[in-house]
């Protein structure tokens, strides 16, 4: 028979597989003292949960390190909560832990725990649930105690940052009896006022200084509450289940009125910077809109019926001083014909040779007489003169001296 045959990697990776699907070992808190504690340079922490039954290697991540709020050291009894896996290429198993408290605190840590979970699951820290917190608060509420270094942060930096936003303080308790209820009416009273943003918080302490805001009545007024609210509660790295419910969580009292407040230099700044581009984007605008009215102006003057009007004329007078210039040249091409024409007929005209003293004759009919042989003597004929004529009669012809001529 043929036995089903595995390498280390497969065994390894189904038994991080069964690790992966058991709910328990998902979400485990274990107690323990501690041993072996290293701070790597990454900023993990490498450490051995011990008891008198056995050890367990564990490890928080630099990711993780919001979950520790204080300065975990050898000899420690803590509580850690987190997941227990398989490092695959090992083989072994550890805790890989995501927050870490002292065993002292270790029933406040286990309600809190419980909480958590329970108003998780009612959907109480849901994204879809928290409102924003806007940008230019004009009234900010404070729920903290009137006394003490919480408020008096958030004062100076709200009087740093914009000393025109309206701050209105409700003093509350914010430890021991009675301070769930007074941060309770603090949140509704000044939700009443309809402020723009309400902060809640005081200074740092330990889990159970902070304790009034891991209750339910607290959690509940905040999430009720239809002003935005921004959790401000101890320092950096305190966690409470306001800072879950809360529209905001702010690290530290100081933050919250960063957050809150505006500032308005900024905005001055932001302002002129704008203004300045717009200006800078007018001037550019007016500067093309000037280029393209030159532009439509020569086109204009270029296509306008009054210049081409006077082009007209103009071409018309050009034309008119040619045609004159052609007129008179051809005038005085023909008077020189003319003249030498006339000259030609001056030359030819027969009242020109009578006026030299020559005479026209004709006989009776009035023919012209070129030869003597063609008159008889005895026949009258007349004789036109330059001026006036004559009528004679022959009477003699002499043809012989004419030949001789």
């Amino acid at each position: 028979m043929m036995k089903n045959v595995y390498s280390v990697g497969q065994v390894n990776t189904y038994i991080k597989n069964m690790f992966a699907q058991d709910f328990m070992m998902n979400r485990i808190c274990i107690k323990g003292e501690v041993s072996n504690c290293k701070y790597h340079t990454s900023g993990h922490i490498y450490f051995t949960l011990k008891d008198s039954t056995g050890t367990l290697n564990a490890v928080m991540f630099a990711g993780s390190r919001r979950g520790l709020s204080f300065h975990m050291k050898e000899g420690d009894n803590v509580i850690a909560t987190g997941s227990v896996e398989v490092y695959e290429r090992d083989g072994k198993y550890q805790l890989y832990a995501r927050e870490i408290a002292l065993e002292g605190a270790g029933d406040l840590y286990l309600k809190f725990e419980a909480l958590k979970r329970e108003l998780e699951e009612m959907g109480m820290f849901a994204g879809e649930y928290k409102k924003p917190v806007p940008r230019y608060a004009k009234r900010v509420g404070i729920v903290t105690a009137p006394t003490g270094a919480a408020v008096q942060d958030i004062k100076n930096i709200a009087m740093r940052r914009n000393p025109y936003v309206q701050l209105i303080l409700y003093p509350a308790l914010v430890q021991g009896d009675g301070a769930v209820a007074s941060i309770v009416n603090g949140i509704r009273a000044l939700d009443a006022q309809k402020p723009d943003v309400i902060i809640v918080g005081r200074g740092g302490g330990s889990i159970e200084d902070l304790w009034a805001f891991n209750e339910e009545e607290v959690a509940r007024a905040i999430f009720e509450c239809e002003t935005p609210v921004i959790s401000a509660v101890g320092h950096q790295t305190d966690t409470t289940i306001a800072d879950f419910v809360a529209d905001l969580r702010a690290p530290t009292p100081s933050a919250a009125a960063e957050l809150a407040v505006y500032d308005y230099r900024q905005v001055e700044n932001q302002m002129r910077l704008w203004r300045q581009r717009m200006e800078h984007a007018v001037l550019r605008r007016m500067k093309e809109a000037r280029a393209r009215l030159s532009h439509l102006k020569t086109r204009l003057h270029y296509v306008s019926p009054e210049r081409r009007l006077r082009e007209n004329r103009k071409y018309a007078a050009d034309l008119e001083e040619k045609l004159g210039r052609r007129m008179e040249a051809l005038l005085m091409e023909k008077r020189n014909r003319l003249a030498l024409l006339s000259g030609k007929f001056d030359a030819m005209s027969p009242a020109r040779k009578l006026s030299q003293g020559y005479a026209f004759v004709t006989d009776k009919s009035g023919h012209a007489i070129r030869e003597a042989k063609n008159i008889k003597a005895g026949e009258t004929i007349a004789v036109r003169l330059w001026k006036g004529s004559l009528r004679a009669e022959v009477t003699e012809v002499d043809i012989e001296r004419e030949k001789e001529e």
